[in-house]
């Protein structure tokens, strides 16, 4: 859906004399191809995952009648399940030699399996084991789907693929929950029909990975095509499960790690945010499946920019201006203000804080793994945000049955900003702070 910009910024009489460093600027200015394939295949695959997302809240709590408390437990799962099989995955990618597609392969299978079971579950048990089940599906693909991508790309412009990336990923979030929207208008058992629908769109992002997606570990099959940046004269780190954890004992991926575990403790599930939105101003239940179009939207505008700006200012600094946000968008729920800009302004600072995160996460961690372990290293922060808003999942689910939503989201606030506070102090080195020179 996005075309990269590679035009090259050499001056015209450079690029007639110097072809390979012309070719270089033209590669570093631009964008993988192997990262375009992976943005088709996960925008197909966001088409198929958020028809679910966006009307299992509703199904879940106004169709089976499920508590906060419930509904909480079961969101943990769906957001937090798949950090115990990541490092697995990442793993099995390095280990292999390079078998990043393929163990990425075997992730959207099992998700795209788990989708025609729902038709068939209607207590929480079930449901449960078919959510866990898909999100270890997510949790094998998600860091060497990442790592590909960071392997495809220069230091440079790492960043920018990331965003693109991402760009094309909510391309497919905001398809999602329109599909979704139109199919219950149009049918009379409409969850059904949505997730049989989901199952087949999902089929095909198998399909276009299997059959499009570069199977070497960099854009031509045979290295990440970074350059000599990231070589060193010592021998590179064999690809255990040792030399995995082994590489928290390097400052920078330590304290990112760290951070984003400190940040995810206090991120509210978004299924809670569009939750919170429709109980605020009374959103007809019919067209609670568009409210993470505004999420989506914005996410789908701001993705390369930021990503672009990680590049240029530093990574750090955008990814907290992310958190800072999302901590508005917070205040603005939590305020006597319901005016129809409400929705607006949430939504737009919600897709915001992910367009400023998500990839941009994972650049800033990219730069301080090696290539033999660019999945382990990715793994290995992706489990701790994973596993903390596992926590922040059940935490918020109680706190809200106990206490009444706006309690429990004043808490998550409070945690929020309390927790940027400590990842501001405990910021990675310069190679993450400042932009590659």
């Amino acid at each position: 859906m996005y075309v990269a910009d590679s035009r090259a910024n050499a001056a015209p009489s450079a690029r007639g004399t110097t072809g390979a460093t012309g070719t270089a600027a033209r590669v570093s200015a631009g964008v993988a191809p192997t990262v375009l394939a992976l943005g088709a295949v996960s925008l197909i695959t966001d088409v198929s995952s958020e028809m679910v997302t966006a009307v299992l809240p509703l199904y879940l709590v106004t169709g089976l009648g499920l508590s906060p408390l419930g509904f909480g437990l079961l969101d943990g799962i769906y957001n937090g399940f798949s950090a115990l099989v990541r490092l697995a995955g990442g793993h099995l990618a390095d280990r292999g030699g390079g078998r990043h597609k393929w163990v990425a392969g075997v992730g959207y299978a099992v998700s795209a399996a788990c989708k025609p079971l729902l038709l068939l579950a209607h207590t929480l048990t079930p449901i449960g084991l078919i959510l866990a089940a898909d999100r270890t599906g997510k949790g094998l693909r998600t860091a060497p789907r990442d790592a590909l991508i960071s392997l495809s790309s220069t230091p440079e412009n790492r960043g920018r693929a990331f965003g693109v990336h991402r760009a094309m990923d909510t391309a497919g979030a905001l398809l999602g929950p329109l599909a979704a929207f139109l199919i219950l208008r149009a049918t009379v058992d409409g969850y059904d029909a949505v997730f049989t629908v989901s199952f087949c769109v999902a089929v095909v992002g198998v399909l276009v990975l299997v059959l499009f997606v570069p199977g070497g570990r960099g854009p031509d099959g045979r290295g990440s095509g970074t350059g000599t940046r990231e070589r060193t004269a010592v021998e590179p780190p064999r690809p255990t499960l040792r030399a995995a954890f082994a590489l928290l004992a390097r400052r920078d991926l330590r304290r990112i790690t760290l951070c984003a575990l400190l940040l995810g403790l206090a991120t509210v599930s978004d299924s809670f945010v569009y939750l919170l939105l429709q109980r605020r101003l009374g959103v007809p239940d019919r067209w609670f499946a568009l409210l993470p179009l505004g999420t989506a939207a914005a996410f789908l505008l701001l993705a390369v920019p930021l990503g672009r700006l990680a590049d240029r200012v530093g990574r750090w600094a955008v990814f907290l201006g992310g958190h800072g946000a999302l901590l508005t968008a917070y205040t603005l729920l939590l305020t006597s203000w319901h005016g129809t800009a409400l929705p607006y302004a949430v939504l737009l600072l919600h897709g915001g804080f992910y367009a400023a995160t998500d990839g941009v996460l994972m650049a800033a961690a990219s730069d301080s793994v090696p290539e033999q372990l660019r999945s382990s290293g990715l793994a290995l922060v992706q489990t701790g945000q994973a596993a903390a808003r596992f926590v922040c999942s059940l935490g918020f689910g109680a706190a809200w049955t106990l206490w009444g939503d706006r309690t429990a989201l004043m808490a998550s606030a409070v945690a929020l900003a309390i927790c940027a506070g400590f990842a501001l102090r405990l910021r990675p080195g310069r190679s993450v702070l400042e932009p590659a020179q």
